[in-house]
C-alpha cells in the first residue's frame, strides 16, 4: 500500500512535467505539418494524417486517410493557396490528445479565418492529426 501511495504521489508531481512536453511535442507537430505544405512537401504533410482522421470542410468532411490525401492532393500543387500556424496549444492530462488552433492566412498575408486541429499521440510516441477543419470565421467588425 506504501509503494502504491508513492507512486501515486511520483505521477501526480510528474504529470505537468509530461503534458509541458506534450505540448512542444504537439505544437511542433502542428508547426512541421504547416511548413510541409508551406514546402509543397506532400509525403510529408500527409505522413502527419492518422489512417482515421478527418478533416472538415466548408461543404463535405473527407474521412479516412486516403480520402485526405485524394481531397488535399490538388492544394500542395504550385504555390501554397494559404498558410497557418498554432497559437494556441494543448493537451489533455494523461497526454495523448492535443489540440491546436491558430489563424489561417492567404498568401498575401490577410487574416481569412482560424483553424482548430486535434491530434493523437501514437504507439511509437509520434503524434498524428486525428480531426482537421476550420475554427470560427473572420468577422469584419462593425462599422459605426
Amino acid at each position: 500500500m506504501r509503494n502504491l501511495l508513492i507512486a501515486a504521489t511520483l505521477l501526480l508531481i510528474a504529470l505537468p512535467t509530461l503534458a509541458a512536453d506534450a505540448v512542444d511535442q504537439v505544437r511542433q507537430a502542428e508547426a512541421s505539418f504547416a511548413r510541409a505544405f508551406a514546402d509543397r512537401d506532400s509525403a510529408t504533410f500527409f505522413s502527419f494524417v492518422a489512417e482515421d482522421a478527418a478533416f472538415l470542410g466548408a461543404h463535405r468532411t473527407l474521412t479516412g486517410k486516403d480520402a485526405v490525401v485524394k481531397g488535399w492532393s490538388d492544394l500542395l500543387k504550385g504555390a501554397a493557396p494559404f498558410s497557418w500556424s498554432p497559437d494556441r496549444v494543448v493537451v489533455n492530462g494523461t497526454g495523448d490528445i492535443g489540440m491546436t488552433n491558430g489563424p489561417v492566412f492567404d498568401r498575401g498575408g490577410r487574416h481569412i479565418g482560424d483553424f482548430l486541429s486535434v491530434w493523437q499521440k501514437q504507439k511509437d510516441g509520434s503524434w498524428k492529426i486525428l480531426f482537421d477543419g476550420p475554427g470560427a470565421p473572420v468577422c469584419a467588425p462593425e462599422k459605426k
